[in-house]
């Protein structure tokens, strides 16, 4: 979106409001001559600013709500139907505004219930309203388009065609693959999905269910979602599933999608969540959402993924002998814990993804040692061992280095999974167990449902510890040298070309090791 042109004018100033019948026509004839020279302006990309996504996200409003209605083909290799609907309020006076969308055609856009103009620019879709948006003013944009779940060349993620239907991986940068939207964790929102499909299909989304209406041949899912939600988060699933429900803690509803003709195979695994959310509850308090499950698809995707109250898997995950049960175990907890970091408590900046993978890897490598004996000191020996290597690769913890375009490991190297828990269990030899774990609880609390900062974290950490953490964290965080690890000095760097060997028996952080969600690249 581009700011209105001619600050002076009544429907272009921030402050300014549509003019009341009551002004005479000269002033608004004037008023909209004004607008109609900024409407004219080209089209243009544009983006919050990020470090590391620079064209993600769009400035000039705020998203509360996105309404996205879906109606499946049947087949996997046909663009859906769809409209989207998002509600906003306007930040500043706008004549444009952006939206992120890159791999669909549009048929229509209304702001407001009027029909709007648009047109492509780059990955965003440029949208003019027939008259301006005043700053601070509520305004609806309904988006009338197709979404495509075919490959989009040289771009990774959006729709994973399983095998038998479709799921969502969005993370970081591809939910505008699938629908517009401002797509950055910066602006959490509402959702609401509404996924028709032909009977014999099961649509399962983010959120409650709220309705099942059956017509014809045909029928249609809504859910909605209870706390907000970043785009990267948002999943929907379609195939020929069974969704399988049971209690968790506290009456939680949980509730896990499968191939029907492998739930029985999968229960053994499915009946671990519970503990699994009580054991997370016992770290850091009680579990932030409405509900929790796992959705477990035939497909072949490399990553297990941490959609909000849905967590994407891998079904061979839990049909690979080759997996050791207490490994599969801690997967499973990597992406749980994701549901208070990350999910919960979103990252600012795609620069604060450390925050994210750090904590996951944490309780991952934490459960694991509680539950099989695995110590947490080993591993973050190893990873100690390879700090100074996964930094010169992908950079610091809180310095990730830019993706390179079209790579499918992106930002999620081994920097910001175990280098990222490495940083985590420093912190714990620097300000000891107890003030740790204060930490960890307060920081979910404090910024449940919102986005945090790095130098959030830093300030708390310095306010629970008493002391400012500052020099301590800049080493840790930003520095391409690993600092002395606090309780260990014996600990060194692996001799260069030598890969440091993990618990598990692979390169810590290696390509082929399933290394927490398994978005990792290694070096």
């Amino acid at each position: 979106m581009r700011a209105c042109a001619g600050s002076g004018g009544p429907c272009c100033s921030p402050s300014a409001r549509r003019p009341p019948r009551r002004l005479k026509a000269a002033l608004l004839a004037s008023a909209v001559s004004v607008c109609l020279v900024a409407a004219s302006a080209p089209a243009a990309p544009l983006g919050v600013g990020d470090r590391l996504f620079p064209y993600l996200g769009n400035p000039g409003y705020d998203v509360a709500s996105y309404d996205l209605a879906l109606t499946y083909p049947g087949s996997n290799d046909k663009p859906l139907t769809a409209v989207t609907t998002i509600d906003a309020w306007t930040t500043a006076a706008l004549d444009q505004l952006n939206l992120d969308f890159a791999h669909g055609t549009v048929s229509s856009v209304e702001v407001d219930g009027r029909p709007a103009s648009f047109a492509k620019a780059g990955d965003d879709l440029v949208v003019t309203p027939d008259r301006p948006l005043a700053a601070g003013s509520w305004t609806r944009i309904t988006v009338r388009h197709t979404s495509d779940p075919r490959a989009v060349q040289g771009r990774d993620g959006g729709w994973v065609r399983t095998a038998d239907g479709l799921a969502m991986a969005n993370q970081a940068d591809a939910a505008h693959l699938v629908f517009p939207c401002n797509d950055h964790p910066s602006d959490k929102a509402m959702f609401t999905f509404r996924v028709t499909a032909p009977n014999g299909y099961t649509a399962v989304a983010n959120g409650l269910p709220t309705e099942v209406d059956r017509a014809g041949g045909a029928t249609t899912w809504t859910y909605r979602t209870q706390h907000p939600m970043a785009t990267e988060l948002a999943q929907v699933s379609i195939g020929r599933s069974s969704v399988l429900h049971r209690d968790g803690p506290h009456g939680l509803p949980v509730r896990d999608v499968v191939p029907s003709k492998d739930r029985a195979a999968l229960e053994p695994w499915l009946k671990k969540t519970p503990d699994q959310i009580a054991w997370m509850e016992s770290k850091v308090g009680r579990y932030p959402f409405e509900t929790y499950g796992l959705l477990m698809a035939q497909a072949t995707t490399g990553f297990e993924l941490e959609t909000q109250t849905l967590s994407l898997f891998e079904k061979d995950l839990f049909t690979e002998p080759a997996y050791p049960a207490w490994y599969v175990e801690s997967i499973m907890v990597h992406e749980l814990s994701h549901q208070w970091f990350g999910d919960s408590v979103s990252p600012r900046t795609w620069s604060d993804v450390w925050l994210n993978e750090g904590h996951a890897t944490w309780y991952e490598a934490l459960y694991a040692e509680e539950k099989a004996h695995k110590p947490m000191e080993a591993r973050m020996k190893a990873a100690y061992a390879a700090s100074d290597r996964w930094r010169a690769a992908g950079g610091p913890p809180a310095a990730p280095k830019p993706p390179v375009a079209g790579q499918k490991i992106g930002i999620f190297r081994a920097n910001i999974y175990d280098g990222a828990a490495l940083v985590l269990y420093a912190l714990r030899q620097e300000i000891g167990r107890p003030a740790f774990e204060r930490l960890e609880r307060v920081w979910v609390q404090n910024h449940r449902d919102r986005t945090a900062t790095t130098a959030d974290f830093i300030d708390l950490a310095s306010a629970i510890a008493g002391r400012d953490l500052r020099g301590f964290f800049d080493g840790w965080l930003y520095g391409m040298k690993t600092p002395p690890m606090p309780g260990h000095p014996d600990w060194k760097q692996a001799a260069p070309g030598k890969a440091a060997a993990s618990p598990n028996g692979k390169a810590a952080g290696g390509k082929t090791g399933k290394t927490g969600d398994r978005k990792t690249g290694g070096e």
